[in-house]
């Protein structure tokens, strides 16, 4: 049976202005940076929708009805206000539904939701990803914390399996290919939450693979990329790099 899943974000727009003596002149870039998991997820059991950030803010579902389309949501680098502030809201201050409202909503009667780490993920850059003290928030097994909250590892570390026998890493033992950075977060105290994979107690501990449930819904927090440039070349090549994204869809979804 084939599961639908939304993947929101993971894209952006680059400006720069190149000087060349006297002269100087300006070029815009658009980038995608979910490919390896498009290509993961070919012909498999889970039917990606890709809705890069910029069309999100319009095209994200504004009703129940919308989110109920998909098995799953996952959010990946991409900042709460993209949801909060459509054009209605931004520029004409016509009230709206509130999506984070209806994530959470819609999570509590059964959805299945992953946040995946970046730059816009958690509480991100300069804490400009804004989940902290959100709906979205309250579902995730992790809390944010309230200023930026990246961890940088230019070095590259290994991840460390905590539970090796979770559906969500099954067939993953082994040495993991090099994480370049992650996001920090809070483990919350509760008995349906479980940490999967954390970093090394030499970069921390700190949480990679955290698994939760909330209402009748599943949710997830991935703390590192699902690409680069915290991913390294490596474990986007890597044979289980497939698979462990397959696992966690599965674990998500499993419920449906």
């Amino acid at each position: 049976m084939t599961k639908k899943v939304l993947l929101v974000g993971e894209s952006w727009v680059s400006s720069a202005t190149h000087y060349k003596g006297f002269d100087q002149f300006g070029s815009v870039t658009f980038h995608l940076g979910a490919e390896p998991l498009v290509k993961a997820l070919k012909g498999s059991a889970f039917e990606l929708t890709y809705m890069p950030a910029h069309e999100a803010v319009e095209q994200f579902p504004f009703d129940m009805a919308g989110l109920d389309a998909y098995d799953a949501i996952i959010l990946s680098d991409i900042g709460a206000n993209s949801l909060l502030l459509p054009p209605a809201v931004w520029l004409h201050s016509k009230t709206v539904p509130n999506r984070l409202k209806l994530i959470k909503a819609w999570v509590e009667k059964g959805g299945g939701l992953l946040m995946v780490g970046g730059y816009f993920s958690f509480q991100g850059i300069d804490g400009k990803a804004r989940w902290r003290r959100t709906p979205v928030e309250d579902v995730l097994p992790v809390t944010c914390l309230p200023y930026d909250d990246r961890i940088e590892i230019p070095e590259g570390t290994t991840p460390v399996l905590v539970k090796s026998g979770h559906e969500t890493v099954a067939g993953l033992s082994g040495e993991w290919p090099l994480l370049l950075g992650v996001n920090e977060v809070d483990v919350r105290e509760r008995d349906d939450v479980e940490v999967i994979a954390r970093l090394p107690d030499a970069e921390g501990g700190h949480p990679l693979l955290v698994t939760g449930r909330f209402g009748k819904g599943r949710t997830a927090a991935w703390t590192s990329d699902i690409g680069p440039h915290w991913l390294s070349p490596a474990f986007c090549e890597w044979e289980g790099y497939g698979r462990l994204w397959k696992n966690i869809l599965g674990w998500l979804t499993e419920a449906k």
